[in-house]
């Protein structure tokens, strides 16, 4: 293995580590469709990291942000700041699934960029 696979690797491993724990923490507090939105966010999310793995630095950092839009929620501590919805994270989800098809047509025949829902 090079050291270019490795790091390409650990980067993956870290994006989907952070999805299975956010994934884990709704669990617990998430029923019913919301829940299956929550699940199915996640699995779509793996499949662009993984998919993206050896793509441009552009295109993995798009599907590094769509992960952190995801994982990184925002409690309503602050009245400024609203709360982020899972029908948020959605959106940002398809918008990356969508550039990223056009930009890489032949990839988005393996993925199913079709929006959820």
């Amino acid at each position: 293995m090079t050291v270019e696979e490795r790091g390409s690797r650990l980067g993956t491993d870290v994006l989907i580590r952070k999805v299975d724990s956010r994934l884990a923490t709704l669990r617990t507090g998430l029923h019913g469709t919301e829940l299956e939105l929550a699940e199915e966010l996640a699995r779509r999310l793996r499949e662009l990291v993984v998919a993206t793995a050896r793509s441009s630095a552009a295109d993995r950092a798009l599907v590094r942000a769509a992960v952190h839009y995801f994982v990184l929620r925002r409690e309503s501590r602050d009245a400024r700041l609203p709360v982020r919805s899972l029908a948020d994270a959605q959106r940002v989800v398809d918008r990356t699934a969508r550039q990223l098809a056009t930009s890489h047509p032949a990839a988005a025949a393996r993925r199913d960029p079709a929006p959820l829902r």
